[in-house]
């Protein structure tokens, strides 16, 4: 996927404010319409109008903005890219902002983008009351939120830093932070969503206040791999403990276990321990993938041991090639 740098296709700094930023689209707009270019050169303006359009979609929204200047202004345009992992954790959205551009005409650099943050457009709508006054419910947030495997496991609570886009009163769109205690639910998993009642925006009139969303990511881990409930890990066992089997503890999310290693295990093995991934109504699994470690030839003891096997073992691991 190719990095879009909208500033430079609006032809616009970075720190533009939001009329600039609109001034500089409807002047390329006019330039770059279909109905103005008809000539040899129609192709182009067309996929120019077409990256405009998609500029400003980003650009004229706060939200957008923020996301994408969150990702930094290393990138140049057309380079190979992909975005980083949670690159959007503890960004704070409404999901509205949407102009009368077709977002399914752009393309993959803003979908994979912004894909995930919902197409809603526009507000909530305003309900009359007796006495000519109305009331509307406050926007519902959107955001997410990054958890320890331990956490998915064992539940929790701990606070949250959020960001939220605004624009100052010069136009300049500035993060607002603000700090959420959130209780995890023991057994929470990639991809749910946790909602806090009344904390999303404002209402109006008299209105309810939205509720926030917030969407579960579990960070990486280097021992363990996360498949929905089921969880992976590698598991290093020593050559004689593939070969001859052993019984061994093994630590694992939910406590150390007893674990029996068959004879003549090989490397990429699966041992699954029922019940023992991520909970709930029904567990997850835990599966300990077998790698055999070979011991390094750190003296001379170890290299006669290596050497006594190669001459009284009857092995050759390249028997069944071409055959």
């Amino acid at each position: 996927m190719e990095y879009k740098d909208y500033y430079k296709i609006l032809g616009v700094e970075r720190t533009a404010p939001q009329d600039e930023i609109k001034r500089a689209y409807r002047k390329l707009v006019r330039k770059y319409h279909p109905d103005v270019n008809t000539g040899p050169d129609a192709a182009e303006a067309e996929r120019m109008f077409k990256d405009v359009g998609e500029a400003y979609e980003v650009l004229q929204d706060p939200e957008k903005r923020a996301a994408y200047d969150q990702l930094g202004a290393n990138w140049k345009e057309g380079q190979s890219f992909n975005p980083p992992p949670d690159w959007d954790e503890g960004f704070e959205f409404s999901g509205g902002g949407y102009t009368e551009a077709d977002p399914s005409g752009f393309g993959s650099f803003f979908d994979e983008l912004f894909a995930r943050q919902g197409r809603q457009r526009g507000g909530p709508s305003p309900h009359m009351r007796q006495g000519h006054q109305f009331s509307a419910p406050g926007q519902d947030h959107h955001a997410k939120i990054v958890i320890d495997l331990l956490e998915a496991y064992q539940g929790g609570t701990r606070d949250f830093t959020l960001r939220a886009p605004e624009l100052d009163p010069d136009g300049h769109v500035v993060l607002r932070e603000r700090t959420i205690r959130v209780s995890i639910p023991k057994g929470v998993t990639e991809g749910q969503h946790i909602r806090l009642s009344g904390k999303g925006s404002a209402g109006m009139g008299g209105g309810k206040p939205g509720d926030l969303y917030l969407e579960v990511a579990i960070r990486d881990d280097p021992a363990y791999r996360v498949e929905g409930r089921d969880v992976f890990m590698d598991l290093p066992i020593a050559p004689w403990e593939a070969a001859l089997g052993a019984r061994i503890s093994v630590p694992t999310p939910s406590g150390t276990v007893e674990l029996t290693i068959p004879k003549h295990a090989q490397t990429g093995k699966k041992l699954r321990l029922k019940g023992r991934g991520i909970p709930g109504k029904r567990a997850g699994d835990l599966f300990a993938v077998l790698k055999i470690v070979i011991p390094p030839v750190e003296s001379a003891r170890a290299k006669e041991l290596y050497e006594e096997m190669a001459r009284e073992m009857d092995f050759d691991p390249r028997a069944r090639l071409g055959a």
